[in-house]
């Protein structure tokens, strides 16, 4: 099964985001690449973060780099650009500025390769994204950088390759077992629909807040979940439908809150998707046995996943064990190891 394949012609944002480093995310972005210049596809591509170098500038691991095959378009910044050997017509200078310079869009004139930065912010990268499209590229892909799965909420892209290898761990089951818990945030059910806007508006507001079984608001006099979830746990009775916490949820405010009232069982925790949640993964089952439900207003669709089982640190999980194992595990998303050939 290819890339293309998965992406179909619905999506047209597609974010690949990387588990760890060294997880293969580079090289599921030059498979699709290639998968695209085969079909005579135009695509376009940028990163939140940086990517494309030959060293790791973390690690300082060899890594796979970027190349961009002709027609192409790339939105990087002015500081990178010397440091690849494409061709590059530049199309457009968005404005948006970073410490690596001014972000550009640009046409690949000729082949080569090229490293990727674009713009700091969730927002402006979707705006770039919407520039590409623009433009003429069919679909864009954004690189998810490290640890940067926030490239995956649906308000940025449509669709999301998650990759997963053994840089995770030495323990083959860790790695599944981090995997399968990366999916369940990601895939977590929506909101009743009826519910949708009240809550968006909600989150807009960007504060804490409950909604009770008759619709009715009740601000909480917080900036932040972060530390509060005794204070949380004092604004929850019989009558609260939902509890919304507009940015991160994690463990401790889990614990705070749920040490502190009973009522948390019939309510829903919602969140604005699945990126928002830092919960480790037998933290967050420990919960979910407790009777804690956590939804979320927009739901990220993972289309395909795609693992490494080489480790930059010299060890390696035999191939067609680990797919097979993954695979026994994740059902209902296609899994592959591009090594083999999209097997």
């Amino acid at each position: 099964m290819s890339l293309l394949h998965l992406i179909g012609d619905e999506h047209k944002i597609i974010s690949i985001v990387g588990m760890r480093k060294n997880s293969g995310k580079t090289v599921t972005l030059n498979q699709l690449i290639s998968e695209a210049m085969e079909e005579g596809i135009q695509i376009g591509m940028t990163s939140i973060g940086r990517d494309g170098e030959s060293l790791d500038l973390v690690t300082d691991t060899e890594k796979p780099r970027i190349f961009a095959e002709e027609n192409t378009i790339v939105a990087t910044t002015t500081g990178l650009l010397p440091l690849g050997d494409a061709g590059m017509e530049i199309l457009k200078v968005t404005g948006f500025r970073t410490p690596l310079g001014d972000v550009i869009i640009g046409r690949v004139k000729s082949p080569g390769y090229i490293q990727l930065a674009g713009p700091q912010s969730l927002k402006d990268i979707r705006q770039v994204c919407d520039d590409m499209l623009l433009l003429g590229a069919k679909f864009v892909v954004i690189d998810g950088a490290l640890d940067r799965k926030s490239s995956a909420a649906p308000t940025i892209s449509d669709a999301t390759i998650l990759s997963t290898g053994a840089a995770i761990s030495r323990d083959i089951n860790r790695v599944i077992e981090e995997t399968l818990h990366t999916v369940s945030l990601l895939s977590l059910p929506q909101v009743d629909e009826e519910d949708c806007c009240l809550l968006e508006e909600l989150l807009e507001a960007n504060r804490p807040a409950v909604v009770t079984r008759y619709g009715e608001v009740r601000d909480i006099n917080l900036e932040t979940a972060l530390g509060a979830g005794h204070t949380l746990a004092e604004s929850l009775d019989n009558e609260a439908r939902y509890l919304l916490i507009p940015g991160s949820l994690v463990r401790g405010t889990l614990d705070d809150l749920t040490r502190s009232t009973r009522a948390y069982k019939d309510v829903d925790i919602v969140v604005a998707d699945g990126t928002k949640i830092f919960i480790p993964p037998r933290e967050y089952l420990r919960f979910q046995r407790m009777g804690v439900r956590i939804r979320v207003l927009h739901k990220i669709r993972i289309i395909g996943i795609t693992i490494n089982p080489y480790s930059p640190q010299g060890y390696y999980f035999e191939p067609c064990e680990f797919l097979k194992k993954m695979r026994g595990y994740i059902k209902d998303i296609p899994v592959l190891d591009l090594m083999l050939g999209g097997e």
